[in-house]
């Protein structure tokens, strides 16, 4: 192993071999004591580095790198015996789970712990510090005794720029001695808080969804080592005792006896300090195990006990709050609480090793040899998009997911997302297979399957998710199992048939792929028009949408040809070309049916009042998926902004303050001026029943009427419900991220590059009637019901008949309402198509 030399030399030569026996406490390393003060990113990084220096049993690795350029890292911590055969260890346990060919040896049980994946649940991290010291103390005989069978891997800080950003705000305004009023501005962080990344994700709602450059690098290595205790330590409401496992109902049906079984286990060991202690705690209540993208969920679904521990705090915890009870809670506690988690994890895990390893081969043997879930394989027609077949398949790779094309075609039975019925299936050699006898099979299931079972509808999260409906596409789901005989390979594009100099290029609109390729012909200032309506030229159909990059008006630029090309090829576009503008059916490309697109001037709202996850969705999707400019204008400074600089502007999720009826003129002015307004969804509430604005509440007078009467009834009957079912009652109105199926209006730009139905991710409750004097572009007609996912009965009612996808053409301008958020955690790839359209085709 290669070491970092952070010591002086000489210091190092009096240390000599007894060097491991003089390591620093992180107090004395850190020169104060853990607790007294928001330790910095870059300092835990020395102090890994420098046990790593140290210690003969310790490694530390960087992974990765923050968009701020902080490093990540993880330690891997073992016995002296067991560190010699570290590498031996880890491939024998892929060899267990079945991820590498082979049988393994030895029976070594492997715990991961990560911290701070929130950056202002500020303990976790420096609790890390302190478990690491712990495990490598030469005095500490039960760690020592521990390690014999167990190799332990802590990411100390999961969020760094998070963590530094909650840190430095802190270290700012924290008084001295602390303040533990939360009246004092040292417990109030200012807008966005540090909880999220550098783009203000949520890093814990993205250990599948891979979008932020942590998650990607991260999983990259969990992969690699496929853990089998994992935990993630978190912060909750500083007034609430830990928590930690047993989760509550649902847990996800594909959660194995033992996984459930272990965490009750765990639970008892750390009940045991805790009561030592006299800390409070509890288990078995709002953390659930259901979410895939969790960092519990996601290692439970890949075969580990996986666990969320919180602690009270959070960001308004401070180095000191108190608690309703008059207690103080200080940063101190909160770190000692996790370490001692942290190290309870640790014992139990290794005292049980010889069990753990076991029911994880158990368990991985079922996987590849049993599987319980009823769907076997899961079918991607090959004469989908494929665009979203090679953006799919490289999500599958990374999280080393198998496929391939079956070596023979069949008829068969099988469930059809797309009619969301049981019917005749035929599978050919183009199409993709998923089957779930693979190491992920139970993360696939979970992903795939048509209907999840949810035991309990109290949730912590969304319902659904299904990759189907996510890229809607085509696909079955089958109760057999069927083989992949080839490897997938990706359709090549093949150009060698364009014109060299054409009177105009081709393209067609169908995918994200096509709308950065957009972006990329924008950014270099080619002129472009979309088509819109259906054409045909030299013996081609070309859908609304398509891109048309005609001679005409591009002959300022230089190399035009060869820039076209070369901007298709790097984005792997499939260049049609026309040696006329006079097409075979439909419009010529001089027609008034074939739009201009103006390159958009965008601005986005971004600070205080608008939803931080909503603003830093938009500004990630632009900035690092379609590459286009955006200008993020402040709301404290809005007012002062002069919009005619700007084509169009984004509303994010939010809870507005600022739209006062002078504002909302001044912004309905500039709509009617040529101004695009794209409002999301809870956004839509500061336009809905304004003066100019056309969006209304779903229900006339009459439905009033009708609808109060039965919510008297409703009322009357809740009446006599019981004070313990207060919980159930609320859940009757409310939707916990439900797909839903959604009437397009294909010929309006909106929806152009989308087929014949939308599947929106509905995560709100919000219902808007269709526009009366605008395009109902997307709608759910007739009796509402969520393809997937759970809605309460008497919510679901109400969404029958409601707006989805509306445009208020206004003036030069025009309003886009878009009532589900479409970028919700930037994974829902269909809403990104809606999304683009509003900000580079509607109004064109």
């Amino acid at each position: 192993m290669k070491k970092l030399l952070l010591l002086p030399f000489a210091l190092l030569v009096a240390f000599g071999p007894f060097a491991q026996t003089n390591i620093q406490t992180p107090d004395e390393f850190l020169g104060y004591e853990l607790g007294s003060r928001f330790t910095r990113h870059h300092r835990v990084v020395e102090y890994f580095k420098y046990i790593d220096e140290l210690s003969s049993n310790v490694k530390v690795t960087q992974y990765g790198e923050t968009n701020e350029l902080r490093p990540l890292i993880y330690a891997v911590i073992a016995s002296p015996e067991n560190f010699a055969s570290l590498e031996q260890i880890r491939q024998d346990n892929l060899k267990r789970a079945g991820a590498l060919e082979g049988s393994p040896s030895g029976k070594v049980a492997i715990v991961w712990l990560s911290y701070n994946v929130h950056g202002n649940e500020a303990s976790s991290l420096e609790a890390s510090m302190k478990t690491l010291y712990e495990l490598v103390n030469p005095a500490n005989a039960k760690t020592k005794e521990w390690l014999k069978n167990t190799v332990v891997i802590i990411d100390p800080c999961i969020n760094p720029d998070g963590r530094d950003r909650y840190a430095n705000f802190y270290n700012q305004y924290g008084n001295s001695p602390y303040n533990s009023s939360g009246d004092a501005k040292e417990h109030r962080e200012p807008w966005p808080g540090g909880r999220a990344n550098h783009y203000l994700f949520d890093l814990n709602r993205d250990w599948a969804w891979l979008t932020q450059k942590e998650s990607k690098a991260r999983i990259k290595i969990y992969n690699e080592w496929l853990p089998h205790v994992h935990v993630d330590f978190h912060e909750q409401g500083y007034n609430n005792p830990y928590y930690f496992a047993p989760a509550v109902e649902p847990f996800h049906e594909v959660i194995s006896p033992w996984q459930r079984e272990f965490q009750v286990m765990i639970g008892k060991n750390h009940a045991k300090y805790f009561d030592e202690q006299g800390w409070l705690y509890f288990t078995k209540e709002v953390f659930d195990l259901y979410y895939p993208s969790y960092g519990d969920t996601y290692p439970t679904y890949s075969g580990a006990i996986g666990m969320t521990y919180e602690q009270a705090g959070g960001g308004y915890g401070g180095l000191s709050i108190t608690t309703r009870e008059g207690d103080p809670l200080t940063l101190k506690d909160r770190l000692t609480h996790h370490h001692t988690t942290g190290l309870s994890t640790v014992e139990i895990t290794s005292l049980n090793a010889i069990r753990v390893v076991d029911e994880f081969e158990k368990y991985s043997k079922e996987n590849l040899n049993n599987p319980a879930s009823p769907y076997k394989t899961y079918v991607i027609k090959g004469d989908n998009n494929t665009d979203k077949i090679n953006t799919l398949t490289k999500w599958l790779d990374s999280h080393s997911i198998k496929y391939g094309h079956p070596s023979a075609g069949k008829v068969t039975r099988g469930f059809d997302y797309q009619a969301q019925t049981t019917t005749n299936a035929n599978i050919t050699t183009d199409d993709i297979v998923i089957n779930i006898y693979q190491p992920k099979s139970r993360f696939i299931t979970t992903l795939f399957e048509p209907v999840s079972k949810l035991p309990d509808s109290a949730t912590y999260d969304i319902t659904a998710w299904n990759l189907m409906y996510n890229y809607d596409l085509k696909g079955y789901a089958l109760n057999e199992r069927i083989n992949a005989g080839r490897a997938y390979q990706p359709k090549a594009v093949d150009n060698s048939s364009a014109i060299a100099k054409p009177y105009a290029y081709i393209f067609k609109y169908e995918s994200l792929r096509d709308v950065e390729f957009l972006a990329g012909l924008l950014n270099k200032n080619i002129k472009v028009r979309a088509a819109e309506k259906a054409f045909t030229v030299a013996g081609q159909n070309f859908e609304p949408g398509t891109l048309i990059v005609t001679r005409r008006n591009n002959e300022s630029i230089a190399d035009f040809d060869n820039l076209v090309k070369k901007l298709a090829t790097d984005k792997e576009r499939k260049i049609y070309t026309s040696a006329t503008g006079f097409v075979d059916r439909g419009k010529d490309f001089g027609s008034s049916s074939v739009n201009y697109l103006k390159a958009p001037k965008i601005a986005v709202l971004i600070g205080e009042q608008t939803s931080s996850l909503s603003a830093g969705e938009i500004w990630h999707f632009f900035e690092q998926q379609l590459h286009y400019p955006i200008t993020q204008i402040g709301t404290d400074y809005f007012r002062s902004v002069d919009l005619n600089k700007y084509d169009v502007l984004v509303v994010p999720e939010g809870r507005y303050r600022m739209f006062d009826e002078s504002t909302l003129d001044h912004v309905s002015s500039w709509v009617s001026g040529g101004g695009r307004l794209i409002v999301i969804a809870n956004a839509l509430t500061s336009f809905a029943e304004k003066k100019g604005f056309a969006l209304k509440a779903y229900l006339t007078d009459a439905e009033k009427s009708d609808a109060e009467k039965k919510e008297k009834e409703a009322r009357e009957k809740d009446a006599l419900a019981r004070y313990e079912d207060a919980q159930r009652k609320q859940l009757s109105d409310a939707i916990s991220g439900a797909i839903y199926k959604v009437t397009l209006d294909k010929s309006h730009p909106l929806a152009f590059g989308l087929r014949d139905f939308y599947y929106t991710l509905k995560t709100n409750e919000l219902r808007y009637s269709y526009l009366q004097n605008g395009w109902n572009v997307g709608v759910i007609k007739g009796n509402a019901k969520p393809v997937q996912g759970f809605a309460g009965y008497r919510i679901n009612k109400k969404m029958s008949n409601s707006l989805v996808l509306g445009v208020e053409p206004k003036g030069q301008g025009n309003v886009i309402y878009i009532v589900d958020n479409p970028l919700f955690r930037n994974f829902w790839e269909s809403g990104k198509m809606v999304f683009s359209n509003a900000v580079f085709m509607v109004g064109q």
